[in-house]
């Protein structure tokens, strides 16, 4: 098979030219098995291209272009070879992960370093056009002053779910009364937040923390947004990091409509998420290293009915998750962390509320930024060691096993099957 490879250029700390190419197994092969290799630049920039993402039916890469906070379209001109199409879209500070929508008509840019959601429409050719900032995170953490205006970009229509709360409620098994209350008030509105009691809310677990090397947590609070995933029936999910929140949206006239949102535990850095087939939405959290299901409630109003810890050898500001993937039959879960270099494999039981360790495997490189699962095989991008490496899962079992493989990759991000 042949993947695409993005990485971090020099101005970003790295020494990747560009997008790269990589062959895992023999090039007409459909396995993963053979020998690694890596190809070479297919498409230079000195932009750091950390996050590739397919068109859904043109031979269209999509590459945030980290270092210049913009998004830019390449078409596949060869068999190892991309060529930009138009011009590179500016969307925010940081822009680290990219979604297309089904339906090809835009795709989302999230922006760690500004916090921005960002909505690009896509010609029916896939070329990028004009782009619509969506309403920023609002800290559900933060103090809440009750003769403070309402928030403008709260959901107000009694016909969305959540709506009428003016947010999605924190359930959790374990919250506790400061968590509670501080949801509550958010979900009250000025109006009647100081009915709410007040309970003091417990220091971050993991005081300035820090995160990517190339993006170091700032003291104090801030909305660092990571990723989105398109979800049935027209809704879309994002995560903001520096907020502790999933962000539900739909798409309007205007742009991205703010329909509800999932606080997450305080300090916890919600990063990435995976859609499973029992309908529950997971999501890993980079700071508290753990994974958390979400589910929509009779309403329709998502809620958390579900989580754990990745594995209890992993050690909260000293390993930092990365990715999250799922088992094509979705029986399991593999999240990378990021310190201690391991695979932590989570076992999905019940409805698919019910999340269990299983075992923790180490990697073969340094700092697991992102990985695959390809059939019965992992292929994982060092960033900091400057390699990909190849695991193999024991499909019955769940559990990666040693590694197999090595191929030196300069500062790999992200990883992209070729079609």
């Amino acid at each position: 098979m042949r993947f695409w490879v993005g990485g971090y250029a020099a101005g970003m700390g790295g020494s990747a030219t560009g997008i790269g190419g990589l062959v895992a197994g023999e090039p007409d092969s459909p396995l993963t098995g053979g020998e690694l290799a890596f190809t070479g630049t297919s498409a230079p920039s000195a932009d750091s291209p950390s996050w590739l993402t397919p068109h859904p039916s043109h031979d269209i890469v999509y590459a945030a272009l980290e270092g210049a906070g913009a998004v830019q379209a390449y078409r596949r001109t060869g068999e190892r070879s991309l060529r930009p199409l138009g011009a590179p879209v500016p969307v925010g500070d940081s822009v680290c992960h990219i979604a297309v929508a089904p339906d090809a008509s835009a795709l989302v840019a999230s922006c760690w370093g500004d916090g921005r959601v960002v909505l690009v429409d896509l010609d029916a050719g896939g070329r990028p056009g004009s782009a619509t900032i969506a309403p920023a995170a609002v800290d559900p953490y933060a103090p809440i002053d009750p003769e403070a205006p309402a928030d403008p970009g709260a959901p107000t229509d009694p016909g969305v779910p959540g709506a009428a709360q003016g947010a999605v409620l924190f359930s959790s098994p374990d919250v506790d009364l400061a968590l509670a209350a501080q949801a509550l008030r958010a979900a009250a509105g000025s109006e009647f937040a100081h009915l709410v009691p007040d309970y003091a809310l417990p220091p971050d677990p993991v005081p300035g923390a820090p995160d990517d090397a190339d993006d170091p947590v700032a003291p104090g609070r801030a909305s660092h947004a990571h990723q989105a995933v398109f979800l049935p029936g027209g809704l879309l999910a994002t995560t903001d990091m520096g907020f502790d929140l999933v962000r539900f949206w739909r798409r309007g006239a205007a742009g991205l409509r703010p329909v509800g949102a999932v606080p997450l535990p305080r300090g916890s850095g919600p990063r990435h998420m995976v859609r499973h087939p029992s309908g529950h939405l997971y999501v890993v959290t980079e700071l508290s290293c753990e994974v958390f299901a979400l589910a929509p409630d009779r309403t329709g109003a998502w809620r958390i009915v579900g989580g754990t810890t990745l594995a209890a050898e992993v050690r909260p500001g000293a390993d930092l998750a990365a990715e999250l993937a799922s088992s094509a039959d979705g029986e399991f879960l593999y999240a990378g962390v990021r310190g201690s270099d391991t695979l932590a494999a989570v076992r999905v039981r019940g409805g698919g509320e019910t999340l269990v360790p299983v075992a923790l495997a180490e990697t073969g490189v340094v700092w697991p930024r992102h990985h695959l699962i390809v059939r019965d095989t992992v292929l994982v991008a060092g960033e900091r060691s400057d390699q990909v490496s190849v695991l193999t899962l024991d499909l019955r079992t769940g559990v990666p096993s040693r590694t197999r493989r090595r191929v030196e990759v300069p500062t790999p991000t992200c990883l992209l099957p070729v079609r």
